[in-house]
């Protein structure tokens, strides 16, 4: 099938208002996940961490057209999603730090954290595993009669992913309303795309199961509110899954273990002078008369603020008792009878 043009027009439909919303949260990730590594480095922050540094204009813009009761998945690059949909930095930091005021009482960490009441269904540590899990999803808001859509993220490195393509099949074979929002940046851990990829094109993958797909500038936030309007009536009037390739950059290694000599500290440079989704958004303002310099200084302050709160009541929150290790580990039968009456 022909596939949907390269390009997503701005959206006329964005107040003032939001847009500036739009840049305080890409602002208040950035500055999140810039901590996150400080605070990793302190040797706080165990097992692996992968920073969202340069894409915070994909997940911004995506759910901006989200409504509530939609939901979110995605792989380990996760901590922007949770706090995109909602959750508090501070549980979230929490959570990374293993305190038991984290989301998942200490126990998920940075890549397997869950809020079922922001309707976030994690963060997952294998490649491609959340693309199945979100596309059951759908078929859940599909079976219900409700008019849900399961936004599922997942990166270029996944997209070569078998149990990626099963869950497209059986998401048009049923017109699932599931948004596959592939994260294409540019390198899957250390392999650029153009290494492991014989089509570079992810909006394509789709293609041969009848399912449209665009490619998006995912490094501007209007163009993605713009695509993602587009792909949600899409879904919501019943037509079934849709792709869209975000086209973005991260700016630090795969994980905070990874020096990332694969690649030259020119480009990096390049893109971040060039394209900075922030500094974008930014500029557009000050342009527009929507904000001034001193303004987006003042705000900033304020975001550094709310983060290094955020910091504090991770650290200073309480470190599981040992009496938590088995729990919510296996549920026994007595329970799951319970709880399947109580509903």
């Amino acid at each position: 099938m022909a596939q949907e043009k390269k390009s997503a027009k701005k959206s006329a439909q964005l107040s003032d208002d939001k847009l500036v919303a739009m840049w305080r949260d890409m602002a208040r990730i950035r500055r999140f996940e810039e901590r996150c590594g400080q605070v990793y480095a302190m040797g706080q922050i165990g097992g692996f961490c992968h920073l969202y540094i340069g894409q915070e204009a994909v997940v911004v813009g995506l759910q901006a057209v989200a409504r509530e009761g939609d939901q979110v998945i995605t792989g380990y690059r996760d901590h922007a999603h949770m706090l995109a949909c909602g959750m508090e930095p501070g549980r979230v930091m929490a959570e990374l730090t293993g305190r038991m005021d984290g989301y998942s009482k200490g126990k998920g960490g940075s890549m397997h954290m869950f809020s079922v009441e922001k309707n976030f269904y994690g963060g997952h540590g294998i490649v491609g595993a959340q693309v199945p899990l979100g596309t059951g999803l759908a078929f859940a808001n599909q079976y219900r009669g409700n008019d849900n859509i399961s936004f599922i993220y997942f990166g270029d490195g996944a997209a070569n992913q078998g149990q990626v393509y099963e869950s497209f099949n059986m998401a048009k074979l049923w017109n699932l309303p599931c948004l596959y929002v592939i994260e294409n940046n540019r390198y899957a851990m250390g392999t650029s795309i153009e290494r492991a990829s014989s089509q570079t094109d992810l909006s394509q993958r789709g293609a041969s199961f009848g399912i449209p797909g665009t490619q998006v500038d995912g490094m501007d936030v209007e163009a993605v509110y713009a695509a993602a309007q587009n792909a949600v009536a899409h879904i919501r009037t019943g037509k079934g899954p849709y792709i869209l390739e975000m086209l973005t950059y991260r700016y630090r290694g795969h994980s905070m273990s990874d020096p990332a000599k694969y690649r030259k500290r020119e480009e990096v440079d390049k893109v971040r002078d060039e394209t900075d989704p922030i500094k974008l958004l930014e500029a557009r303002l000050i342009e527009r008369g929507i904000l001034d310099e001193a303004e987006a200084k003042a705000q900033r302050d304020v975001i550094k603020e709310e983060i290094e709160q955020a910091v504090d009541f991770a650290l200073d929150a309480a470190l599981p008792p040992e009496s938590e290790l088995m729990v919510d580990i296996l549920a026994d039968s007595a329970q799951i009878e319970g709880g399947q009456n109580g509903r």
